[in-house]
């Protein structure tokens, strides 16, 4: 601040604005020095704006003549703008512009940028009609935000909370009076979320404000700041919901509830994590509803769903989808179970936690705090009579070594692992110390997965004359560049998208065993000798099934070289 003064006051002397005597005059009033020059009329506020201006490159701005939006204002607290001088004017997707009264403090930028995760545009006007405004625009906190809520109709904000039986009334368990406003908040923030189809919900501490972001298509975006006079209610909010220790703040706490929203029921699990300056809240939001758990509308390639299919009617053996958090592993084995749950099989999974419900199926969720693993859940559930077993993750040996057994002893077993493609999949069984020999007699196919945002139909762009060593370098074929017609996403977005993506489509590659790589398996061969010869029999490779939605116009050629690695061989594979 003071080396901001410093400029500030050479600027003015240098330009014979101000004499050593005004400023001198100016420090002995108490407040700012600059403030002071224009309150005692030794300066006129269009030559200072004028000046600092055309030595910061910031352009000036007439707040009497300008509004700040409502997007813009949402974005920054009331004590964030008092505290710097500053105050939100206009927001452009991710560009927002900031007023400032001192142009030159670069670090109060990046600190700005952090905050709001937007690209700053700095404007300059007078700081006591900056200071004027905030006060006028932020009529008290709890009124910026009942103002807010009463935008919306008053039915959308009734969300009917689904309730176990053994619980009480949210309405008598301390979430109304005083703390209604952060009731109807935490409605809000539900609503939204669901209507941008997010999939996760972060409420977040910080030093000066509550900020509130949500995953949309895998991205992170800001979804509003509420003031942070509202973060212990909030979070008190979403512990009555999720039914955990509103006392309890030093520890980590996980639950879960459920909702009513246009005639369906959406899940969310909430974890509650301790961190500096309160507690974090983090909702996943589980909408069954809202997505297709049917194989044939996932939009896997033909050959790929082939395999899959094989491997899900076949009498015994383990089928694995590896991938990544957050590659839809799971919604693709609910798929799977989805299609051979009959009446005539006895379904069984064990899950941590159990995400979607599924009529017919009986579901075990794993509570690790009560001693019930995967592993002894597992154990008991082969003594359960089962035909088909799907056990949400193998996570270590002991588990590995109980689903592989399960799938040689006559029952069809399915399961995620955490690899990054499918022929890892088999080296890292055997890494977990599982015999090679069990590994090839129980794995039929293993499939490996990703998510990839789809493009705007509505806005994409077409790809002008890409290079053709750049498409070749990616993995297209030489018979594909002539008729490839390709498209980019346009990133102002429209109406109907963000940064022209909207939605996202799962790039599945799969391993069918046949008896030459169980062969290898057994005789310990690399990673890269069981992928080529994958590839020689035809498998589709993450990056080839990536590059046949892009000569679709499903995807973009930037989004599936961001979500997969390039084939280490060059199968060349059609």
């Amino acid at each position: 601040m003071v080396r901001v003064l410093s400029k500030i006051r050479r600027l003015l002397l240098d330009s014979g604005l101000v004499s050593e005597k005004q400023w001198a005059a100016a420090s002995e009033v108490p407040g700012s020095q600059v403030e002071a020059l224009l309150a005692l009329g030794n300066v006129a506020e269009e030559d200072l704006l004028a000046l600092l201006g055309g030595a910061s490159g910031v352009p000036p701005v007439d707040l009497h003549r300008v509004s700040p939006d409502a997007e813009a204002l949402a974005t920054l607290s009331r004590e964030v703008c008092e505290e710097h001088g500053i105050l939100p004017l206009t927001k452009n997707g991710r560009s927002l512009s900031i007023v400032v009264s001192d142009p030159f403090d670069v670090l109060l930028m990046d600190d700005l940028r952090h905050l709001t995760g937007c690209e700053i545009r700095k404007v300059l006007s007078h700081p006591a009609l900056i200071r004027s405004l905030t006060e006028s625009l932020f009529q008290g906190d709890r009124q910026q935000v009942d103002d807010l809520l009463c935008e919306m109709e008053a039915d959308t904000l009734n969300l009917e909370v689904q309730m176990r039986e053994d619980s009480a009334d949210l309405e008598d368990s301390g979430a109304c009076g005083d703390d209604a406003p952060a009731v109807k908040l935490v409605n809000l923030i539900l609503l939204q979320a669901l209507r941008e189809q997010a999939s996760d919900i972060h409420v977040e501490p910080g030093e000066h404000q509550l900020r509130v972001r949500i995953r949309v298509d895998g991205r992170m975006r800001v979804l509003m700041t509420p003031p942070k006079a509202y973060q212990a209610a909030l979070i008190s909010r979403l512990k009555i919901l999720a039914q955990l220790d509103i006392a309890e703040r030093f520890r980590p706490q996980d639950g879960k509830f459920q909702i009513r929203h246009e005639g369906r029921s959406i899940d969310f699990r909430v974890s509650v994590l301790p961190v500096v300056g309160g507690e974090k809240a983090v909702l996943r939001i589980l909408d069954a509803g809202a997505m297709s758990m049917e194989l044939d509308a996932m939009g896997f390639e033909d050959c790929c769903l082939a395999d899959i299919r094989r491997a899900i009617h076949a009498p015994h053996g383990m089928l694995l989808v590896t991938g990544p958090t957050g590659s839809g592993k799971s919604t693709t084995l609910y798929g799977c179970v989805r299609e051979v749950a009959t009446v005539e099989a006895n379904v069984v999974t064990v899950e941590d936690p159990v995400e979607y419900r599924m009529e017919g199926v009986n579901q075990v969720p794993v509570n690790p705090q009560r001693g019930l693993t995967f592993a002894d859940a597992l154990r008991s559930i082969l003594r359960q009579d089962p035909d088909i077993v799907l056990v949400g993750e193998i996570r270590d040996r002991e588990t590995a070594d109980i689903a592989v057994k399960a799938a040689l002893t006559g029952h069809l077993v399915l399961s995620t692992l955490h690899t990054n493609d499918a022929a890892s999949t088999v080296t890292r069984l055997v890494d977990m110390g599982v015999d090679p020999f069990l590994v090839s007699s129980s794995l039929l196919c293993v499939g490996a997965q990703r998510l990839a945002r789809r493009i705007c139909q509505s806005c994409r762009i077409p790809h002008t004359d890409p290079p053709p060593e750049r498409l070749l370098a990616a993995g297209f074929l030489e018979q594909e560049l002539d008729e490839a017609q390709l498209f980019r996403a346009n990133q102002e977005g429209c109406p109907r998208c963000t940064e022209g993506y909207r939605g996202r489509f799962p790039i599945l590659e799969t391993l069918a065993l046949d008896a030459t790589l169980k062969r290898m398996v057994v005789e310990g061969r690399s990673v890269a000798e069981i992928r080529s010869e994958a590839a020689a029999q035809g498998a589709l490779s993450l990056r080839r099934v990536g590059i046949l939605n892009v000569l679709r116009g499903v995807t973009s050629l930037e989004e599936v070289l961001r979500v997969t690695l390039g084939d280490r061989e060059d199968p060349r594979n059609t």
